[in-house]
């Protein structure tokens, strides 16, 4: 091709949305980046978001990209998008939003009522798994809507992801993903498409077949812009718009961890580590692998559900002395707080931190807290900081040895993308504490670049998936482990952090025994 081609990727995250245009190399050209609240709360325990605020943001995003380029969009070949996963938005026939959305990191509860019917009921009562199955229908949306909103949920025309909901403003059509299904909906995570009718999770939750949208698997043509869509974000009218996949689907090719033996690590809001398979393989029992951004793949995934919000928690509580500082020396926070880390000696001189800070997770168990041990009156701010860094990679390589149990397969490499991968500090204690070299991928926006590798294979401007990865992903800075750090954390991880879960489980539960918390 003489002329250059462009793709245009959207990233609706949970922190920001991004309109990111990269080249057929995998250089990110131009973004335009609209930072969000994250969600508000009506109710302790609840996270929701206007959807048009999503919509307005991402229009505004498109501008800002389109001021800091000068293109001809004419040269822009497609249009992929991928978001935050797990956020439920109930909509009517035209796709007016009917309530906010319900974000993934919403806690609320439905009601259980009665038990699932029929030879399934029959099989979870005989294996012990009717708790697992209660656990699924408390979490889904679905139930508390049609439990809480009845009248609302009889007018819900269809139940979407932000990715079905953002397709739908873009090309006119009720589409999406397989690769964007992570959620709460009868979806059969096996055989990549919605559930077979007599499968259990239809009776699970009132949700029937024609309230969900139609699949297509990542590389498949969803629509094309439409001219309304085209006025209100500048993408010129008429171009396709590509399956892609859900954030940290996407994260992973765009980090170019394709084989089994690449672990790649999510240093985002939530922390995942994440290996591609053609087969599928639970990692976790019950717990199924996601759909990955390459079609009929798999992605077996451990997740820290707080993962690096803990950090964002550290720096709005702690962190305001950094934060003044980097706004008058004109640099960025991480900076200072690279140098907290630096401050500290690894192992952070005992301190232990275990980072189950979310109530009610599935794993390691619905009574886990976070905890952090060994305080001293050497510890200081610093040194809680490093701790938190320290047990999040910990936890994440406690999920890398169950990726090589299950599978077989040992891990080799790891690729680091992320927000907290920004940080030279969290890089270095990530290869000492796996002993393995940590690899930065060439461009941060690693979500994005994934979308754009889906719309280049669905446009036949790469010929495949192995090709178009090779081309537009690159390994950047590496950090390789300190031998005499790898010593100390490969003892503390052996000897202390493996324990500490089994050891607090118990006082856990009298926790939320005497204060309900969590319930």
């Amino acid at each position: 091709m003489s002329e250059k081609s462009y793709l245009l990727a959207i990233d609706n995250g949970t922190q920001s949305v991004r309109a990111l245009l990269f080249d057929l190399e995998g250089n990110l050209v131009g973004k335009g980046k609209v930072p969000l609240e994250a969600y508000y709360s009506s109710q302790p325990g609840w996270a929701e978001q206007d959807p048009d605020y999503y919509w307005d943001s991402l229009g505004e995003a498109c501008r800002l990209l389109w001021e800091s380029v000068n293109i001809d969009r004419s040269l822009i070949r497609g249009v992929s998008l991928t978001t935050q996963r797990g956020t439920v938005i109930n909509v009517d026939e035209q796709g007016k939003p009917l309530r906010p959305a319900i974000l993934w990191l919403d806690q609320r509860q439905a009601e259980v009522q009665g038990r699932i019917k029929g030879p399934w009921g029959w099989l979870f009562k005989a294996i012990g798994l009717e708790g697992t199955v209660d656990y699924f229908r408390a979490q889904a949306e679905a139930n508390w809507v049609a439990q809480n909103q009845p009248e609302l949920w009889s007018r819900t025309h269809k139940v979407l992801l932000l990715s079905g909901f953002l397709s739908h403003r873009l090309c006119g059509r009720f589409v999406d993903s397989v690769a964007c299904q992570v959620a709460y909906l009868p979806f059969d995570y096996k055989r990549l498409q919605w559930a077979a009718p007599r499968d259990w999770k239809w009776q699970s939750m009132p949700v029937r077949r024609e309230q969900l949208p139609e699949l297509f698997k990542p590389g498949e043509r969803l629509g094309s812009i439409t001219a309304e869509a085209s006025r209100h974000t500048g993408i010129p009218e008429g171009l396709p718009l590509v399956a892609a996949g859900a954030d940290k689907a996407c994260e992973v090719i765009g980090a170019g961890g394709v084989e089994p033996s690449t672990a790649c690590l999510s240093y985002g809001t939530t922390a995942t580590i994440n290996t591609t398979r053609r087969k599928y393989l639970e990692t976790i029992p019950l717990i199924p692998p996601y759909p990955a951004a390459i079609p009929d793949h798999f992605n077996t995934e451990v997740m820290i559900y707080r993962g690096f919000w803990m950090v964002s928690w550290f720096k709005q509580e702690f962190g305001l002395r950094e934060m003044q500082q980097a706004k008058e020396l004109g640099v960025e926070p991480e900076a200072l707080f690279d140098d907290l880390v630096n401050s500290v000696p690894p192992g952070s001189m005992g301190l232990m931190l275990q980072p189950y800070w979310s109530p009610g997770i599935r794993e390691p168990g619905l009574e886990a807290k976070g905890s952090i041990i060994g305080f001293g009156d050497v510890h200081t701010r610093a040194h809680i900081y490093r701790a938190i860094l320290e047990g999040l990679a910990y936890a994440l390589r406690q999920g890398k040895e169950q990726i090589e149990k299950r599978s077989g397969t040992s891990i080799t490499r790891l690729r680091v993308s992320g927000g907290g991968s920004q940080s030279d500090a969290a890089m270095q204690l990530t290869a000492d504490i796996f002993g393995l070299p940590a690899e930065r991928p060439h461009v941060y926006e690693t979500s994005g670049l994934g979308a754009a590798i889906d719309c280049a294979v669905g446009l036949g401007l790469h010929p495949d998936f192995p090709t178009a990865i090779r081309a537009m992903t690159r390994v950047g800075r590496v950090f390789q482990p300190d031998p005499q750090a790898r010593l100390t954390y490969e003892r503390l991880y052996r000897e202390v952090y493996q324990g500490m879960y089994k050891q607090l489980r118990p006082l856990y539960r009298k926790i939320r025994d005497i204060t309900g918390y969590p319930a």
